[in-house]
C-alpha cells in the first residue's frame, strides 16, 4: 500500500512540474521579439524611367534617360552628356573620361 501510495505522490509531482514547465516555456516563446526581413525595395520600370539616379542594367533605359536628363547611372556608375553632347563619367580623381 504504501509504494503504491509513493509512485502515486511522484506521478503527481512529476506531472505538476510538465505542466509548469509546459506554460512557463509558452510564455517565453510569446515574449520573444519578432524581426521580420523585408526584401530590398526594387523600383519599378516606371519609378527608373523618371529618376536617372538609380542605378540599372538595361541599356535601353540609360540611353532613354541620358537623352531626357543629361545624365544615368548605368550598373552603378554615372554618365553625363556634356555641352558637346560627348557622354563621360568621372573618375575616382574628378577627371572627365569621355566614352
Amino acid at each position: 500500500m504504501t509504494n503504491i501510495l509513493l509512485i502515486l505522490i511522484l506521478l503527481i509531482v512529476f506531472s505538476v512540474l510538465l505542466f509548469i514547465l509546459f506554460f512557463y516555456s509558452k510564455r517565453n516563446k510569446s515574449s520573444e521579439k519578432k524581426t521580420i526581413i523585408s526584401p530590398p525595395h526594387i523600383p519599378c520600370l516606371k519609378e527608373q524611367e523618371i529618376n536617372p539616379d538609380i542605378s540599372t542594367d538595361n541599356w535601353d533605359l540609360h540611353k532613354f534617360r541620358l537623352e531626357k536628363f543629361r545624365r544615368s547611372q548605368y550598373k552603378g556608375l554615372t554618365f553625363f552628356i556634356s555641352s558637346e553632347n560627348r557622354i563621360y563619367y568621372l573618375s575616382e580623381k574628378g577627371a572627365k573620361v569621355y566614352c
